[in-house]
């Protein structure tokens, strides 16, 4: 009889520490809704899975620059919400907003092109406002029908209090910054490690892109309109925490909740090259003519990264 009630409690006491070590977390709260957010995430930005490569074991590499387009249906989840009041998501934009007010630090990009310096300082807080300064107050766009006009005082998403030495949030005519910023601009490198005998992609930096910036009305001009649309620069591996810490809006299925990071590196979006790192210094703009051209050029690139990893495996 005592060996079967110390069985009975040895059990007991094992369930309750599964259990402890386990917590239960509902998909329904206290009222009877569905959770949006889960508190798995909490510490999110402390559990950011980094893997580490050696340099010795890197023998191939190669610099891809990208746009990310909202347009593409892909995209939508990171386009929306455009609203800044969304009680339970942000859009892309309204993170990194959100997170240079909160400290993030954002670069300009090289001087003459559209690449990113990270060498230089880091951009002083007086100076971010005017990154983020979103319309021309003074421009005429009385030609343009489906430009969102933003009012002369309200022409900067952030605000610095010189006093304070803080950055401030304006979000009041968000909506209307957001139907202007459709894309992104991002670095990457993909590279080949040898001890895992694999291909990787890593995005070095990304930078969102303001169709409010261009000045140039020369529209086969296209390596100006890319140079002046350049927002600011943000490392990547900087801004993570940040995704980390909120979803992607959902679509048909509230229960798949994938976080900014995940979305990214799953590569859940879709792309287009624009350029790549070679010894002449130019994008596909640059020594291509018509569409047509371009998109071959695209191709070209990207079987060659695709061909690269199927090469080594000839025999």
């Amino acid at each position: 009889m005592i060996k079967k009630l110390s069985l009975i409690v040895c059990f007991t006491l094992s369930v309750v520490a599964v259990r402890a070590q386990h917590p239960v977390i509902s998909f329904f709260d206290e009222l009877g809704s569905a959770k949006i957010q889960t508190e798995e995430y909490s510490q999110a930005h402390d559990t950011i899975v980094q893997v580490e490569h050696r340099l010795d074991d890197i023998i191939w590499s190669r610099y891809v620059y990208r746009i990310i387009d909202m347009r593409y249906k892909q995209n939508y989840q990171i386009y929306f919400p455009t609203k800044s009041d969304d009680a339970d998501y942000r859009n892309l934009f309204k993170v990194i907003t959100d997170a240079v007010v909160d400290g993030l630090s954002i670069y300009a990009k090289e001087e003459g092109t559209i690449k990113p310096n990270f060498k230089q300082e880091k951009l002083a807080k007086n100076m971010i406002p005017m990154m983020f300064m979103v319309d021309d107050p003074t421009g005429d766009y009385s030609d343009d029908p489906m430009h969102y006009e933003v009012c002369c005082s309200d022409y900067m998403l952030i605000h610095y209090d010189s006093i304070a030495d803080e950055l401030s949030p304006n979000f009041y005519r968000f909506e209307a910054v957001v139907r202007n910023q459709l894309k992104y601009l991002i670095q990457e490198i993909v590279f080949f490690n040898k001890h895992t005998s694999r291909m990787y992609q890593k995005i070095i930096a990304i930078a969102p892109m303001q169709a409010d910036k261009i000045t140039t009305r020369d529209e086969s001009d296209i390596m100006a309109s890319l140079n002046q649309s350049i927002m600011f620069w943000i490392p990547f591996d900087d801004l993570r925490p940040y995704l980390a810490m909120q979803y992607i809006i959902p679509n048909r299925n509230e229960t798949k909740r994938v976080t900014y990071d995940e979305f990214f590196q799953k590569h859940l979006y879709t792309s287009y090259i624009v350029g790549e790192g070679n010894m002449y210094n130019r994008w596909i703009p640059n020594y291509t003519k018509t569409a047509k051209e371009a998109q071959k050029e695209q191709g070209r690139i990207a079987n060659e990264l695709l061909n690269f990893e199927q090469d080594l495996w000839e025999y």
